[in-house]
């Protein structure tokens, strides 16, 4: 992203969070008024819902008495704002009948879904705001889901396993546009992803703390999910979870192929990350693709494996290019730089039983197949620059494909200790420069790749590695990987 396009897309932003105030500023509804009692017993989504449908009517701001307010889903509307004042909580309710299931796109292709806690859907000018908590209690729901997959996981549907056990997200923002998130609010144990933003475009996600490892480790409780959108600001955000953190995804496989629209023009900065599969992530939903994307000054734990990490599949397909990632520090991370174009087997690759005759609908899109040479990501003009990272384990661990290497990869001002190099497989026009690396053994540089500006002793050209298979791996080594 250059330098005017990119004051251009922070300008724009900038209105785009005003909008909302603006619009709301005409009337306050209490929701008191319509019902709700924050006493964490009473379900409140019909008296929720009553005011932010008032408060639609003219453009309004809806509030809460200090309280815990148990409900299902509720759904913001254009010109409203939801205002969670300190002390004041949205509890979300353990019946997963008061989701009810919608039309969406769920880990990557379109299906009917449960609706998350609080849905922004097919609006513009929204905001949820406040200091104040969006807390899914989503243990119940982790729970399904693993009582769900060990009966999948010997009949060989460990990849359905996500699909079929329907949880609802936290925050969803889909079809949506000119909407602001944040200033302070607390998303906490949420049942799926944190906050999911589809489809969307012009959104200002601004001043969150999510917490999803509180009663437990949730599955595939993401964070930040920027899926197929356009125009995006994450900022002041402090995550801790159990999958991916910051996370751009574009669609799988042949649903995704099929609606190739890409994640761009995307801006995340000043991020701690401190508990999460990794600090910043591309995929595994590549399909649509990804373009002028900027992530800087994010700071990665050590409770985080992998610092910087691109992932997809042999079916996923999809590209990405102008992608900058700068002014990251990371503190005990054991992978500094993690590339893998065939990630987690058994979830990536959906292959129905011969013996079930009447399969569900998403299982035979997710089963629809995808040519070797459409299925393969293609990565390029891809620019990574100050990067410190201490205490590593491994400073690269980088597997593409042979036939389709990752291209024109420009790191500047790395400064990494690491106990080894690792590997570096399947790339193509990589240069280093201004790279200070302090490994207890050198990087193996594959002789079919082409790297430049690696300072000598830190490297050692050799044959290509003969790489495991990932299928191998147990399913809970896949899932970490």
């Amino acid at each position: 992203m250059q330098g005017a396009s990119r004051r251009l897309l922070l300008a724009g932003l900038a209105l785009c969070a005003l909008a909302p105030a603006v619009a709301a500023a005409s009337s306050i509804v209490d929701a008191a008024r319509f019902g709700a009692r924050g006493d964490g017993t009473t379900l409140n989504t019909s008296a929720i819902q009553a005011a932010i449908d008032a408060a639609a009517k003219e453009g309004g701001t809806v509030v809460f008495p200090p309280g815990t307010y148990l409900t299902g889903s509720i759904f913001v509307k254009s010109g409203v704002t939801l205002r969670l004042d300190k002390g004041v909580t949205l509890l979300g309710s353990r019946d997963i009948a008061h989701y009810p299931v919608l039309p969406t796109r769920i880990a990557g292709i379109e299906m009917r879904w449960p609706a998350a806690l609080v849905n922004i859907v097919g609006q513009k000018g929204a905001a949820i705001v406040g200091e104040g908590t969006i807390d899914g209690d989503g243990k119940v729901f982790w729970d399904s889901y693993w009582n769900l997959r060990r009966t999948y996981e010997p009949r060989g549907l460990r990849w359905a396993s996500d699909y079929d056990a329907g949880r609802p997200r936290l925050v969803q923002v889909f079809e949506s546009s000119e909407v602001r998130i944040g200033g302070g609010l607390l998303m906490r144990r949420s049942g799926f992803w944190t906050l999911h933003i589809c489809y969307s475009s012009d959104i200002v996600v601004d001043g969150v703390v999510i917490r999803n490892n509180e009663d437990g480790h949730g599955p595939s409780t993401d964070g930040i999910d920027i899926d197929s959108s356009r125009r995006i600001l994450v900022a002041n955000a402090d995550i801790a979870v159990n999958d991916d953190a910051l996370v751009m995804k574009a669609g799988r496989d042949s649903d995704g192929l099929r609606v190739a629209r890409p994640t761009e023009d995307v801006i995340v900065r000043d991020v701690v990350v401190r508990a999460g599969a990794a600090g910043f992530t591309f995929g595994s939903e590549t399909s649509g693709g990804f373009r002028n994307i900027e992530a800087y000054n994010i700071r990665v734990e050590s409770k985080v494996p992998v610092g910087i990490l691109f992932k997809s599949a042999h079916t996923r397909g999809g590209w990405g290019e102008n992608l900058r990632l700068h002014d990251f520090t990371m503190e005990g991370v054991p992978v500094v730089m993690r590339a893998t174009m065939n990630w987690n087997p058994a979830y990536s690759y959906a292959s129905i039983p011969a013996e079930i005759d009447n399969p569900p609908a998403h299982w035979k899109v997710l089963a629809t197949r995808v040519p070797p040479e459409q299925g393969r990501a293609r990565f390029r003009e891809v620019r990574i620059w100050n990067v410190t990272a201490r205490g590593a384990t491994t400073a690269f661990e980088v597997d593409g494909y042979p036939e389709e290497p990752m291209r024109a990869f420009r790191f500047d001002a790395l400064d990494i200790e690491a106990k080894q190099g690792g590997h570096i497989e399947d790339a193509a026009g990589w240069q280093f420069t201004n790279t200070t690396l302090r490994l207890g053994a050198p990087i193996a540089v594959g002789r079919a790749s082409s790297v430049t500006g690696l300072a000598p002793g830190s490297f050692a050209i050799g044959a290509a590695r003969v790489k495991k298979d990932p299928s191998k791996k147990s399913y809970e080594e896949q899932d970490k990987t």
